[in-house]
């Protein structure tokens, strides 16, 4: 577990300014994790869509999915 934790931390810090980066920055960021994965530039736009939706939307839209009436 340990190894994971480390492993989350690393990516973590390596992706803290996220949205600073270039698209040919935040691939090598994100190759040294996955040597294998050969679509890294897809996994990229994936994670440029995904905080572009994170920021439309307010806390209270993902808070009531979660909370029962």
């Amino acid at each position: 577990m340990k190894i994971y934790l480390n492993l989350f931390h690393a990516i973590i810090s390596e992706i803290h300014f996220w949205d600073k980066l270039d698209k040919n920055e935040k691939t090598k960021k994100l190759s040294p994790f996955l040597k294998d994965f050969k679509e890294i530039d897809i996994l990229v736009e994936y994670f440029d869509d995904f905080s572009v939706n994170l920021s439309k939307k307010n806390l209270n839209f993902f808070l009531k999915s979660v909370s029962s009436p």
